[in-house]
């Protein structure tokens, strides 16, 4: 990796036939995703590809901000939203390797408003009717998705609804921080009796703020000292200063326009320049290419990169499994939201969704291959078994526009051949 400066710049280390890698075949890669640019369904994207700890394929193509014609380069800053999640749950992890917690835990313990959980069991959003929990919400529920809560902007239930009318549709209310925001997602009903479902929400969140119970550490700070700065990630941050120039290098944030074409999500977008209070763990982050190939690069070697170890190699194959309720995967078990779901043979572990049976949904991709994206079509993926590491950035909302990251792992997996 070369470094400008602080920034991490990523750089191609290895020919493709040196690692087994076909790089006509990856080819391939660049020549499809060049299409969505061209056709204005994407304003830019950056893609790497590593296999074996060697980066052999980075490219770039279109803008990081169209109306400006500023291109998509090495040290653009991308909003990377869920794909904060595996670093505040490595976080976790990290916590749980220390003593300092159990993923058993009750969640009451850390945060007393979780203690006298109420379940939903019908009615509408202003007359729910509830029941008792029948055990509490767990540190574990937490990390799998399993424990009950929502996110307002799913719009499919109606504990969903009480979300947004306290305003948590996309983030927070303004002004309000992350412990009044937990003690707030502990007054909703659960979805279901904890432990029972997945169902995508503020779950990370709330391990945000277990995080900070359990170390004593704001969010940010337990993130920058344990995680970000020994690995190296000097540009992944929960905000930039209005005109300094990382907001320069910042990607403009869009939405597919109604017809065709792009049109800039100001709402959502304004969010990466603002100081927070609310330090969300499961969507806050800004990062760059060559910052999160660094995190990637760590889980791929087994929780250590560059002699520095976040995680021990067991405490990482142990995340990486699936855990959801009788060894289902995400259609059987979960509540699947995103209309690009491949969620058949997808299970969930301590933070990474992991495959289990890829022929089962019809993917190229190994069983073991753990994975996470973001809101604005962001995706990475990790894959034990043929050792390779890949990563997709753009800017996008919401990641369901396009069937993105099915293609991706096709057009990487295909161009391996030995």
């Amino acid at each position: 990796m070369g470094r400008l400066g602080t920034v991490t710049v990523p750089k191609i280390e290895a020919d493709p036939a040196e690692v087994g890698l076909d790089a006509a075949r990856l080819g391939r890669i660049d020549t499809h995703f060049r299409r969505y640019v061209d056709e204005g369904k994407l304003p830019g994207w950056t893609i790497a590809v590593g296999r074996g700890d060697r980066l052999v394929h980075l490219s770039h193509h279109g803008r990081r901000d169209v109306e400006a014609g500023l291109p998509v380069t090495d040290d653009t800053i991308w909003r990377i939203y869920s794909m904060t999640k595996p670093i505040t749950s490595v976080a976790a992890l990290m916590l749980w390797e220390r003593g300092a917690l159990e993923l058993t835990d009750p969640v009451s313990r850390y945060i007393p408003a979780f203690a006298e959980q109420r379940v939903y069991r019908g009615g509408s959003a202003l007359n729910p009717g509830t029941d008792a929990a029948l055990e509490p919400v767990r540190v574990h529920h937490l990390l799998t998705h399993t424990a009950g809560l929502t996110y307002g902007f799913h719009h499919a239930h109606p504990v969903d609804e009480m979300y947004r009318s306290k305003g948590y549709e996309f983030g927070a209310p303004e002004g309000v921080d992350l412990a009044t925001a937990a003690d707030q997602f502990a007054s909703f009903p659960l979805l279901f009796q904890p432990g029972t479902e997945w169902n995508y929400s503020v779950a990370t969140d709330v391990l945000g703020r277990v995080v900070e119970v359990a170390s004593g550490q704001r969010l940010d700070e337990f993130l920058r000292t344990e995680i970000l700065d020994p690995l190296g990630m000097t540009e992944t941050t929960f905000s930039v200063a209005p005109g300094s120039p990382e907001a320069e290098r910042l990607a403009t944030l869009y939405n597919a326009r109604p017809g065709g074409g792009l049109v800039v999500n100001k709402v959502l977008a304004r969010a990466a320049t603002r100081e927070p209070t609310y330090l969300s763990g499961g969507g806050g982050l800004l990062s760059t290419a060559g910052d999160y190939l660094r995190f990637a690069r760590m889980l791929a070697r087994g929780g250590e990169l560059d002699g520095v170890r976040i995680l021990g190699p067991r405490t990482l194959a142990r995340a990486t499994r699936n855990h959801l309720p009788g060894g289902g995967d995400l259609e059987t078990v979960g509540r699947p939201i995103f209309s690009e779901s491949a969620f058949t043979g997808v299970g969930f572990g301590l933070g990474f969704s992991v495959v289990i049976d890829g022929p089962a949904g019809k993917q190229l991709a190994n069983e073991g291959t753990f994975a996470w994206g973001g809101l604005a079509s962001t995706a990475f993926w990790v894959d034990p078994v043929d050792d390779v590491v890949a990563l997709f950035f753009t800017q996008l909302v919401p990641s369901s526009t396009y069937p993105i990251r099915s293609q991706l792992q096709t057009l990487v997996q295909q161009a391996v051949i030995d």
